[in-house]
């Protein structure tokens, strides 16, 4: 385990690169504004996302709820803004409305119900952030997302649903394809959707791999955890 002061010296030099990758991928695509970074911190400690939050990060992602519940709870003080991206099981619901400002895999007409009733149930204030992930490659199962023909009947859901926020589309390229193509498709998913809902307007698509071409087709937010945080730490 680096010391601390090590440990910032080496993740300030990997987020300078990264960033770096993303101006230049702005540029190649002719783009003014570059998409927002979200640091994906699982099975990284709380300690990590503390030295990123003084390098000027504000967006952490998290997949498990019981991880991010937790390194939530100890960052409190930070003001960080919390986004869940991993698959969600309903009854994980009541816990990820408690930290998250975003939840990036809505897939499926109950979990939309139980994030809201999640919410009203909570009293949150503000409304939950809702993305719904995009299955880019439906013969690949486990994976969660919803097939884009069911995108608008989700939507629906979501727009109609007490305490939640339609907020924009989410995706993973596909294993093996040309990143290209497959964020190209959910370019189309994500403008159909802005079409019936202008204020979605987030694309959240986009990883250490593939940035560039996520950045191409006009991704908002980007979900870089291993080319700014490294190798996951050994566990045990």
């Amino acid at each position: 385990m680096p010391e601390q002061g090590e440990r910032r010296e080496e993740l300030a030099a990997r987020l300078a690169r990264v960033r770096g990758r993303i101006r230049a991928a702005c540029d190649a695509a002719g783009r003014t504004e570059e998409p927002r970074l979200i640091v994906v911190t699982k099975f990284h400690p709380a300690s990590d996302v503390r030295l990123l939050a003084e390098l000027g990060v504000i967006d952490v992602g998290e997949n498990r709820d019981q991880e991010a519940a937790a390194k939530a709870a100890d960052l409190a003080d930070l003001g960080l803004r919390w986004h869940f991206i991993g698959q969600l099981q309903t009854n994980k619901a009541k816990s990820v409305v408690r930290y998250a400002d975003a939840v990036h895999s809505v897939d499926r007409a109950q979990l939309v119900a139980a994030l809201s009733k999640a919410v009203v149930a909570a009293g949150r204030e503000d409304p939950l952030a809702c993305l719904i992930q995009v299955n880019l490659d439906p013969a690949a199962a486990g994976r969660g997302g919803a097939v884009p023909a069911d995108v608008p009947e989700l939507a629906a859901l979501i727009d109609d649903a007490p305490g939640l926020r339609l907020a924009g589309v989410m995706a993973v390229a596909p294993l093996g394809a040309d990143p290209a193509e497959a964020f190209a498709t959910l370019a189309d998913v994500a403008g159909g959707l802005r079409q019936r809902y202008p204020d979605a307007t987030m694309v959240s698509a986009g990883m250490s791999q593939d940035l560039e071409a996520a950045v191409a087709a006009g991704a908002t937010h980007l979900r870089i955890g291993t080319d700014v945080l490294g190798p996951r730490p050994p566990v045990g």
